[in-house]
C-alpha cells in the first residue's frame, strides 16, 4: 500500500475488503518496511543490513534489522486494532524463498542464488521465521483462518538463469526445476496445511510447478497471460487450484467498469470450456500487482473496484 501511516493502510484494507483483509505492506517508510528488508526481518538466526547495492546477510542484528522488526509490530498492532471480533480469512504475504535467495547478498557481494548451501539456509530460516509470524499473527487476530501468500517475482528468472551477478557482466546459472520445487514445498509446508498463494507478476508463470509445490492459489498479472498458457490454467482449475487475476490496474490510471474488468476471464473461461458456475469458486479478483506505486486515493479506488468486479463475476458468470 501506499504511504505511510500504518493505522491508516490497516483501516483501508479492512474496511474494503469486510471479507478477505490482509496485512498491509508500507515499503515508502524506507528500508525495512520494503519487501525484502520487510522478510529479512522475519528471518530466524540470519540478519541482513542495507549496503550501497543492496540488503546482506551479516552476522548479527543491527539497526536494519530492528528497523524492520519495528515496523512489522506496528503494523501488527494497527491490524489487531481493526480486526477486533473478526472471524474469516485474512492474508498475510512475505517474499519467497527464491526471490530473497536472488536479492539478498552474501559476504562476498553475490547473492545467495550463488551458493546452493546458502539457498538451504535461507529457506529453513525463512520457514521458520514464518512459522513464528503467522502464529504471532493468529494470537492478535484469533478468529481468522490465514492465507499465506509467497510473493515471488524473480521466480521465473531464477528458473531461466537470468539472475545478474555482482559484477553485472554474467548471470548466474538457472537452477533445476526440481529443486526450486522442492524449495518452495518446505516454506510452504510450514502453514501445515493451510493455503498458500504464491504471487507471480512476471510472464509465463509455471502453473503446474507451482501447484506440485503445494500452492493452494497462484497469484498473477492477467494481462501477461497468453494461450500458452491455456493447457495449464485449465489443468490447475480442474484441479482445485485457485486463480487470483490480476485484473486491476496497480497504478493511477482509469478504471473500467466492474463488469468490463473481467470480461477477459470470462473469456479465457469459455475458451476453456470451464463450468461458468465453476468462476466464483476458482477466482479471487485483485490488482494486478501491488499498491505501493499508487496515490492513496487511487489504491482506495482499486481496492474497492475489486470488490465491485468479484461481485460482477459471481453474479453474471456468463
Amino acid at each position: 500500500m501506499p504511504g505511510g501511516d500504518a493505522r491508516e493502510a490497516a483501516k483501508t484494507v479492512t474496511g474494503s475488503f469486510e471479507d478477505f483483509p490482509y496485512l498491509p505492506e508500507l515499503p515508502a517508510r524506507g528500508p525495512g518496511a520494503d519487501m525484502i528488508g520487510r522478510t529479512a526481518g522475519m528471518l530466524v538466526e540470519l540478519y541482513a543490513r542495507v549496503e550501497p547495492s543492496g540488503w546482506r546477510i551479516g552476522d548479527r542484528p543491527g539497526r536494519d534489522t530492528k528497523r524492520a522488526r519495528s515496523w512489522l509490530g506496528e503494523d501488527l498492532d494497527a491490524l489487531e486494532e481493526f480486526t477486533q471480533g473478526y472471524e474469516g480469512p485474512l492474508k498475510v504475504q512475505a517474499v519467497g524463498p527464491w526471490t530473497l535467495a536472488a536479492a539478498l547478498e552474501l559476504k562476498n557481494g553475490e547473492v545467495a542464488l550463488s551458493d546452493a548451501g546458502a539457498c538451504r539456509d535461507l529457506a529453513g530460516s525463512l520457514a521458520e521465521g514464518l512459522r513464528l509470524h503467522l502464529d504471532e499473527v493468529r494470537r492478535r487476530v484469533p478468529g481468522a483462518r490465514i492465507v499465506l501468500q509467497l510473493d515471488e517475482p524473480s521466480l521465473i528468472a531464477v528458473l531461466r538463469g537470468q539472475i545478474k551477478t555482482a559484477s553485472g557482466y554474467r548471470t548466474h546459472r538457472s537452477v533445476d526445476r526440481q529443486v526450486v520445487e522442492a524449495g518452495l514445498r518446505d516454506v510452504i509446508g510450514v502453514h501445515g496445511g493451510g493455503p498458500v498463494v504464491v504471487h507471480s507478476c512476471a510472464p509465463d508463470v509455471p502453473f503446474a510447478l507451482l501447484r506440485r509445490a503445494g500452492a493452494a492459489a497462484v497469484s498473477f498479472d492477467f494481462s501477461l497471460l497468453t494461450e500458452r498458457d491455456d493447457d495449464a490454467i485449465g489443468e490447475a482449475v480442474e484441479g482445485g487450484t485457485r486463480l487470483f487475476a490480476g485484473v486491476v490496474p496497480s497504478v493511477d490510471g482509469p478504471l473500467s467498469d466492474p463488469a468490463g474488468s473481467v470480461m477477459g476471464v470470462r473469456t479465457l473461461w469459455r475458451r476453456l470450456g470451464l463450468q461458468p458456475g465453476l468462476l466464483a469458486e476458482a477466482v479471487t479478483v485483485t490488482p494486478s500487482c501491488g499498491l505501493a506505486g499508487a496515490s492513496p486515493d487511487f489504491a482506495r479506488k482499486a481496492l474497492a473496484h475489486c470488490v465491485r468486479a468479484a461481485r460482477s463475476l459471481a453474479d453474471n458468470p456468463e
